[in-house]
């Protein structure tokens, strides 16, 4: 075979480049582990993604949003859709899937236990093999309101949840809830699940975690016409419904069974002759303290319930009007906002692995955390 002059010099040109490199100092990489403080930044968000292009590999990064920088990563497993946070924040519980043989073979649902500061798996709990899988949603799993049972919403078709004692680290029992999905927490010892005519139904266990009562209320939401999504808020004792129209649907959970409070609209007629929407995969966020809700808004027709925001409206949820309105930076898909008197507005679109940071106060863009994980599809965001 002959070999050219050129192909000659362009090989020893290669060499030289390749020894040269070798030869340069480079800086030693530092490996190691850290702990994380025991009290957690009010600026740091948990960035949940579901891995649509590699679902049996869900993670979940924490998120300094001052620094813009990720502090820590969880791997989660198969269809990952959320973490449930205790309000002490000692440790972390997450619903998860696995397969024996990676994407099939025998399955197994559990809740693993991660130590908050290490980020370390301190326990497991293994639960029935029926964890809902499916676009995440906050509502698939839920701690009671003293953080003592994790309610786990199952669909195999067949409609359950599966009731979890985190404290004593056991699998309770499996309670049948046909036509009726999803979990909203509603004191120490109920929960309020969305049923398919429009009601909801209350469950009720005892100090050990067993079913007392199942009972059904009336409907509250015209199921065919204008259905609630699946997104609510909760602002103290009362859990806000937003309808596909954008009417608010207030539901006081404080007392035995639930309470119907009167609808409001994030709609004015100027908003609906312009097509004014809500939507997104977590397009409802309230900051407890200071009394405001926050929507992801977009301009779109029937059935655009789930496109992101390109606006983020606030209203006074004691006067029920909206006080302000921001223009995002990229479309909002889902929405967090911190718990502090400082607060941030923290969004994604899902098909971006980007963080986008504003003041909740202003809407003033302040940064983007970019290329958190490459081809990452986030969808949830959660503050501890």
């Amino acid at each position: 075979m002959r070999i050219s002059k050129r192909s000659i010099a362009a090989a020893t040109l290669l060499s030289v480049f390749f020894v040269a490199t070798a030869g340069a100092d480079l800086a030693p990489e530092k490996v190691g582990t850290t702990t994380l403080p025991a009290e957690p930044s009010p600026h740091w968000v948990w960035f949940n993604d579901i891995a649509f292009f590699n679902m049996v590999s869900g993670r979940t990064y924490l998120i300094d949003a001052d620094a813009g920088r990720v502090l820590g990563m969880l791997s989660t497993g198969v269809m990952f859709a959320k973490l449930d946070l205790p309000k002490d924040y000692n440790e972390i519980y997450s619903p998860e899937t696995y397969y024996s043989r990676g994407a099939r073979g025998e399955r197994t649902d559990l809740v693993s236990i991660y130590d908050s500061r290490t980020l370390e798996v301190k326990g497991e709990i293994i639960i029935p093999p029926k964890r809902h899988s499916g676009v995440p949603v906050p509502a698939y799993s839920g701690l009671t309101d003293d953080d003592r049972f994790l309610i786990i919403y199952n669909m195999t078709p067949a409609q359950s949840v599966s009731v979890v004692d985190v404290k004593e680290r056991k699998f309770i029992e499996e309670i049948s809830t046909p036509g009726c999905a999803l979990v909203y927490p509603a004191g120490e010892r109920r929960f309020n699940m969305l049923c398919g005519d429009g009601s909801i139904l209350t469950v009720t266990i005892d100090d050990g975690g067993s079913l007392v009562s199942k009972e059904l209320s009336e409907s509250f939401f015209d199921p065919q016409n204008d259905p609630v999504t699946e997104k609510a808020a909760r602002y103290g004792d009362t859990w806000l419904y937003a309808s596909f129209d954008g009417v608010v649907h207030p539901v006081d959970v404080s007392g035995d069974k639930p309470s119907f409070l009167p609808k409001w609209s994030l709609l004015n007629d100027a908003d609906r002759a312009e097509s004014w929407l809500p939507g997104g995969t977590e397009h409802l966020v309230v900051h407890q303290d200071k009394g405001l809700l926050y929507s992801a808004m977009h301009q779109g027709g029937v059935d655009t319930h789930k496109d992101p925001g390109s606006e983020v409206w606030v209203y006074d949820l004691a006067t029920k009007k909206r006080i302000k309105r921001f223009t995002m930076k990229a479309p909002a898909l889902s929405l967090a906002v911190t718990k502090d008197d400082d607060p941030l507005l923290l969004t994604v679109v899902g098909d971006e692995s980007s963080l986008q940071v504003y003041d909740a106060d202003t809407g003033e863009h302040l940064r983007t955390v970019a290329d958190i994980v490459y081809g990452g599809t986030p969808l949830l965001l959660q503050t501890p």
